[in-house]
């Protein structure tokens, strides 16, 4: 893959190049302007203002890396990458790792450990999230390596090819094979963690199917078509099936002995690539807690 996009212009009529990138590359507004300021649109070869006219066979290119910098301290840590190009990286994150620095996480996170990895390969790009997860939620999370990727994966997280789908222990036996969950989810004080169902809150949608049924607990496999707080989370334990170690909405419950926090791994991906349109397909196994918290299932059954 190059560091840019290029496009040939097959249009008989003149078009301005700014109308062309937004409604017809559907670039955003900020990628279009921010590449302009720096220099880094050009035609046949030259640089070019937004106001430049294009005519047909026209050759536009569009510099994509540039140095970036970022106040977060790179730190040396195992970061399990299970996909990489020059656009984006999806990493296999461990549980107990928050994703972003944040005001009492300054070091250790995901974020840390990315700009570490990224400036041992030479690379000058930032973290640029694009997903997240819960400190206690393991799984697959997506960083852009660019502006242009970062722009193109948020705006195709709304379409039905970007699928995000999840491995759960819950308590109790569910006893639908599968259902779907649409309920709206709302955060009732300002200021809480805490999410429920309720009329007021945002349009939330959650698949889920069972996979396997033991005395007590149910192992599920779930999809999301929306992508709130705490969705899946709120969600089940709406169906009054918290998840194992979930010390937020399954307070009920004493799971200390069995799993340390909320049983849920991010195990799959698809996804188009941002600059080919190529759908990615990946997927990671059940971390070793939640294992282990099957195999005490099974043997109690």
């Amino acid at each position: 893959m190059s560091n840019s996009l290029k496009f040939n212009y097959v249009d008989i009529e003149t078009k301005k190049i700014r109308e062309y990138l937004r409604n017809n590359l559907k670039l955003s507004g900020r990628l279009i302007k921010s590449s302009a300021r720096d220099g880094r649109i050009m035609v046949n070869g030259k640089r070019v203002n937004l106001r430049y006219m294009l005519k047909v066979n026209d050759v536009i290119e569009i510099a994509i890396t540039k140095d970036e910098s970022q106040n977060i301290e790179p730190e040396k840590m195992n970061i399990k990458v299970v996909y990489e190009d020059e656009d984006l990286i999806v990493v296999n994150k461990e549980p107990y790792m928050v994703v972003h620095p944040t005001k009492s996480h300054q070091s250790g996170t995901l974020s840390n450990g990315l700009l570490y990895y990224f400036r041992e390969k030479g690379e000058k790009c930032i973290v640029r999230l694009v997903s997240r997860l819960d400190r206690d939620t393991s799984g697959l999370i997506i960083i852009a390596k660019n502006q242009f990727s970062h722009m193109a994966l948020a705006r195709d997280m709304q379409k039905d090819n970007f699928k995000k789908e999840y491995i759960a222990i819950v308590h109790g036996v569910i006893e639908k094979d599968e259902e779907t969950i649409d309920e709206p989810i709302y955060r009732s004080e300002e200021g809480s963690m805490k999410r429920v169902v309720d009329s007021r809150g945002q349009k939330s949608v959650t698949h889920y199917k069972v996979l396997k049924r033991f005395k007590n607990s149910s192992l599920v496999h779930l999809k999301l078509e929306t992508g709130r707080t705490h969705q899946i989370r709120v969600h089940l334990n709406y169906l009054k099936h918290p998840l194992f170690g979930d010390v937020l909405y399954g307070e009920n419950y004493e799971d200390s002995n069995y799993i340390k926090r909320q049983a849920l791994h991010a195990y799959k991906l698809t996804f188009p690539h941002p600059r080919t349109g190529q759908l990615l397909k990946l997927h990671c196994e059940l971390p070793e807690d939640m294992e282990r918290l099957l195999n005490i299932l099974k043997n109690k059954s």
